[in-house]
């Protein structure tokens, strides 16, 4: 079921290229719903019962001698993130339907093809693969960032594609130096993650702090933390709107994900010994990216900078170490992908009537779009974290597991390393987010009426605007209902979701307290060797 999942989208792309390039948008929204469905048959067929284990998988032998396959699988965290991405590429396809007029071909290839690696990211179950497929996404977004971006698209996209490459080599020669470890021990290759992660997490502390290190080189560039995020803000800025959407809804959770996956199973003893540091990371970016908000003018930069914030809680959860932490930086990848690629959404759909990302040239928008308001001002409350919406559950549980990290639970060993302090100053990102939100509504949304005229690159100067509504069409409706329906159903049961994820985020967390509670000296000598 999973290799159908991704031969759909191949399917598609093939389609595309021989095809008329009028065609491509609606073999595009076809394909991509074809995949939406066939995921959601994938979900059915999940025994949630024993959602730790590793279902639906499949293996096909690669290159033999070097232990390699072709290995797909998913737990329940992966399928979640499966479901994310196959829900917003049909709803990103929908969204550019009229905004991209020149290569529309080539537009709708990509971003086909960026699915193709996005699934594969998640159900790999060789490392090499998921490799392969978490560095080929960088391909498809630097042309969707060059080609169809803004008027500095070409820096933006070499320079997402320098941070992102450089540091995902840095991240590939830690996993190697973990399958050469298990080659030196068994005598044998294998890229398989499961035995893998076994091998790591019987490293000393040493060689753990340096396949740690080498792994954030490349997810924490990816997600993006303090202080490697620089390049999220231009690349965010400078694309496409379904660019943008996938940017920050799937893109930035591989980071996240890898993090989650890799480092910490992996890494047990030096991800509890350096939680401290990668905290203090993530509550710097959250309040200094939340004070960058505050001034911007550029509406999709402020978008970009509130991602670089609110990935800083989803981070946070995992250092805390803890059920609630990790479940709630699970959450928070699913809800950050929802409310903020809706809120790209909305910001392109006035960009496209009016050219321009500018507070200083637009305002007052609930005079003249009333229906583009009721979703600006939902998401924006979903974003801002309001009870009853899907943001407050992963912020909350994201600051009660740093609160509550390094205290004993069920009799298990004390090893979160943070604390409250941790949460408190964490919690003043949610304080600076309502700010900066809020003010940014009231400017754009019930301010005073303002719009830029033809000779400053409105409106009247693009003739196939013309045919666009003055407040969103039923197509732009469509896009964004099936995302607050989501934002409202995960806030009011949230349980959904953390029913599911439960037993393996217990089974990552107890790994890292059982590696923890051993005398590692007794387990392991420097060069690695178990006893």
């Amino acid at each position: 079921m999973l290799l159908t999942l991704l031969l759909i989208p191949t399917l598609t792309a093939l389609i595309i290229m021989l095809r008329p390039a009028r065609q491509a948008a609606l073999i595009a929204l076809i394909g991509s719903m074809v995949a939406l469905v066939w995921a959601c048959f994938v979900w059915s067929a999940f025994d949630f019962g024993d959602s730790a284990s590793i279902q639906l998988a499949a293996s096909w032998t690669w290159i033999e001698p070097m232990g390699l396959s072709f290995s797909l699988g998913v737990d329940s965290v992966a399928l979640m993130l499966v479901m994310l991405t196959a829900l917003l590429i049909p709803l990103s396809v929908l969204g550019s339907w009229t905004a991209i007029t020149e290569r529309v071909r080539e537009f709708f290839l990509w971003l086909i093809i960026l699915e193709i690696a996005m699934l594969a990211v998640f159900m790999a179950r060789d490392l090499l693969v998921f490799y392969l497929a978490f560095e080929f996404t960088l391909v498809p977004m630097f042309f969707l960032i060059a080609v169809y971006g803004s008027t500095n698209r070409a820096r933006a996209s070499i320079i997402f594609f320098l941070y992102t490459f450089t540091g995902s080599i840095i991240t590939l020669v830690g996993l190697l130096y973990v399958a050469w470890l298990q080659w030196s021990h068994t005598g044998h290759w294998t890229f398989d993650i499961a035995t893998l992660t076994a091998t790591a997490a019987s490293m000393s502390a040493t060689q753990q702090a340096w396949v740690l290190l080498a792994l954030c080189c490349g997810f924490a560039v990816k997600v993006p933390l303090f202080p490697v995020h620089t390049w999220l803000p231009l690349a965010h800025t400078e694309a496409p709107t379904a660019g943008s959407v996938i940017l920050a809804a799937v893109l930035l959770k591989l980071g996240t994900y890898g993090l989650y996956r890799f480092a910490m199973p992996m890494c047990p003893v030096a991800f509890s010994q350096y939680a401290p540091l990668i905290a203090t990371l993530c509550i710097i970016g959250i309040i200094y990216a939340a004070l960058v908000c505050w001034v911007q003018r550029d509406v999709k930069r402020l978008i970009a900078y509130s991602s670089v914030s609110h990935l800083g809680f989803c981070v946070l959860g995992l250092a805390a170490i803890n059920t609630a932490g990790v479940s709630g930086s699970v959450m928070y990848m699913i809800n950050h992908g929802l409310s903020t690629g809706a809120l790209f959404l909305c910001i392109g759909m006035v960009y496209e009537r009016y050219h321009t990302r500018s507070m200083d040239e637009l305002g007052g928008m609930a005079r003249r779009m009333p229906i583009w308001t009721f979703f600006t001002v939902f998401f924006v409350m979903s974003s801002v974290g309001l009870p009853g919406l899907n943001g407050f559950v992963g912020e909350f549980l994201t600051i009660f597991g740093a609160f509550t990290s390094g205290q004993p639970l069920q009799g298990l060993p004390t090893t979160g390393p943070l604390g409250p302090w941790y949460a408190a100053f964490a919690g003043t990102g949610m304080i600076l987010a309502a700010i900066y939100l809020l003010y940014f509504t009231g400017h754009l949304v019930f301010g005073k009426y303002h719009v830029p005229d033809a000779s400053h690159g409105g409106v009247h100067e693009h003739a196939h605007h013309h045919r666009l509504p003055r407040d969103l069409s039923l197509r732009e409706v469509l896009v964004l209902t099936p995302l607050a329906i989501f934002c409202v159903w995960l806030g009011v049961q949230p349980d959904a979701i953390l029913s599911r994820i439960e037993a393996p985020v217990n089974q990552v967390v107890a790994s890292v307290e059982f590696a923890n509670s051993q005398p590692l000296a007794a387990l392991v000598t420097e060069d690695g060797e178990g006893r």
